[in-house]
C-alpha cells in the first residue's frame, strides 16, 4: 500500500455565536479550517484537519499563526511531495521527511498525521485509539468554553450549559481583570459550588503582578485552574509559585522540549495538550509522556474543531491516562440532530455524517475503524470555501 494522492480544501462552518478571546476578538474566530484527504493505492481514504488560527501561537513568537492559505500551500508544495509513494504505516519516517522539507507548520503536519492514523485504523479495522495505546477511557468529560462577553451573558450561558449536563465551565479572560473577577464571581453564584470553574487568559495579563492580584481575587470563588495567564515561562513561574490555584501551560507547551523547560522553571502545574501543536497525534503522545514523567496532569484542548478534528481529540484523550482533567472540545452538532441546545455547541452544523454521542457532560469515543468519521458530501459542498 502506497500513498497515492493528497487533497486539501477549506470549510467554513456556521457558528452559534462569536467565540472571543485575546487575539481573536472579531466576529469570526473559529470554524475556518483545512480538511485533508489522503488516498492510498488500495482505495483507502484518510481524513485529517488543520484547525489553524493566524493570531495564536507560542511565547514570544516561538511558534506562529497559520492561515488556510499558508496551510494549503504547505501541504501541496512541501508535505505532499514528502509522503507520496510511501507506506502510510511508516509514520516516524514520514514525519521526519516532512520536517526535512520544511521546518515548523505543525498544524499542517497534524492534518497529515491524523489522516495517516485514519488510514492505518481502517486498514487494520480498528479504532485509532488502538494505535495510540488502547482505550483507557470511554467517556471524555467536557468543559464548556465561554468567550469574552458581558458578565450577565456569561452567567446565563453557564447556567444553561450546566442544566444540560456540563460539570465544568471555562471562562475566557485577560482583557480586563476587574471584569474577569466579576465574571468568575457571578458565574459561581449562578452555577453553585458543585460545578468546576476554570479560567483561560490566553497570555492576556500584562505582568505577573497583575495576574497574581487577579487570581488571588478569583480564588475565593474556588477555581479549578488558571490557564496561561501571561506570556513567557519566567512570568508563569512567578505566578505558579505565588498562588494556590494550579496554573496550566497552553501557549507555552507545544513540544516535549517545552515540557522540560516548564518543569525546570516550575512554571506550571498542569499541561494542555493538543493534537495540533506538536504536529499530530503521534507527537502529541510524546508531549503527554513528557508531562506524565514530570507528574503534570493534562487535558486535551483545541481550537474548536469540526467533526474530523474532534475525532482526533477524542482518540487522543481516550488513549492517554495522564489526561485527567475535563477536555475543551466541542459537542459535534448536526443541524436538525442537536443533542443539546447550547452545551458544547459552537457550530450549528458540521461536515460529518454522524455526531459523537453526548451523555451527561461527556462525549463517547467512536469505536469505528480509524478516526470513526465519514464526510457528508452535501455538507462539504455547502460549507466548502
Amino acid at each position: 500500500m502506497k500513498i497515492q494522492s493528497v487533497d486539501a480544501f477549506t470549510v467554513n462552518l456556521p457558528t452559534r455565536r462569536p467565540h472571543r478571546f485575546i487575539g481573536a476578538m472579531g466576529p469570526k474566530s473559529i470554524g475556518n479550517y483545512v480538511i485533508i484527504k489522503i488516498e492510498t493505492s488500495n482505495g483507502i481514504t484518510g481524513l485529517g484537519e488543520a484547525t489553524i488560527m493566524p493570531t495564536w501561537g507560542g511565547d514570544h513568537a516561538t511558534y506562529f499563526g497559520e492561515t488556510v492559505e499558508t496551510t494549503i500551500h504547505i501541504i501541496k508544495d512541501f508535505l505532499s511531495p514528502a509522503i507520496l509513494g510511501h507506506d502510510p504505516f511508516n509514520l516516524e519516517h514520514l514525519l521526519e521527511k516532512m520536517d526535512a522539507n520544511i521546518i515548523g507548520y505543525p498544524y499542517a503536519k497534524a492534518a497529515v498525521d491524523m489522516a495517516l492514523h485514519d488510514i492505518q485504523g481502517k486498514t487494520l479495522d480498528t479504532p485509532a485509539y488502538n494505535l495510540l495505546g488502547g482505550r483507557y477511557r470511554r467517556e471524555i468529560p467536557l468543559a464548556h468554553s465561554i468567550g469574552i462577553m458581558p458578565v450577565e451573558d456569561a452567567a446565563k450561558e453557564a447556567k444553561q450549559a450546566v442544566s444540560e449536563g456540563i460539570k465544568t465551565i471555562k471562562l475566557k479572560a485577560g482583557a480586563d481583570w476587574e471584569r474577569d473577577v466579576e465574571t468568575v464571581r457571578t458565574v459561581r453564584e449562578t452555577v453553585g459550588n458543585k460545578i468546576k470553574i476554570m479560567v483561560d487568559a490566553n497570555q492576556g495579563y500584562p505582568s505577573a503582578k497583575e495576574a497574581i492580584k487577579t487570581i488571588r481575587k478569583m480564588e475565593q470563588h474556588d477555581l479549578l485552574l488558571m490557564e496561561q495567564p501571561v506570556e513567557g515561562l519566567d512570568a508563569m513561574a512567578r505566578i505558579a509559585q505565588a498562588v494556590d490555584t494550579p496554573i496550566m501551560a497552553d501557549e507555552s507547551a507545544w513540544t516535549p522540549q517545552d515540557i522540560f523547560r516548564i518543569v525546570e522553571k516550575k512554571a506550571a502545574d498542569v499541561i494542555s495538550i493538543y493534537t495540533t501543536k506538536p504536529g499530530g497525534l503521534h507527537r502529541a503522545k510524546k508531549v503527554a509522556a513528557a508531562a506524565e514523567a514530570a507528574g503534570l496532569p493534562c487535558n486535551v484542548n483545541g481550537s474548536i474543531e469540526t467533526g474530523v478534528g474532534n475525532a482526533g481529540n477524542l482518540h487522543l484523550a481516550a488513549s492517554t491516562s495522564i489526561v485527567k482533567l475535563p477536555c475543551v472540545v466541542p459537542v459535534t452538532t448536526l443541524k436538525g440532530r442537536e443533542q443539546t441546545k447550547l452545551a458544547g455547541i459552537y457550530y450549528t452544523d458540521d461536515i460529518v455524517k454522524e455526531p459523537f454521542k453526548y451523555e451527561d457532560g461527556a462525549l463517547i469515543v467512536p469505536d469505528k475503524p480509524g478516526l470513526g468519521v465519514e464526510l457528508d458530501a452535501e455538507k462539504v459542498k455547502l460549507y466548502k470555501s
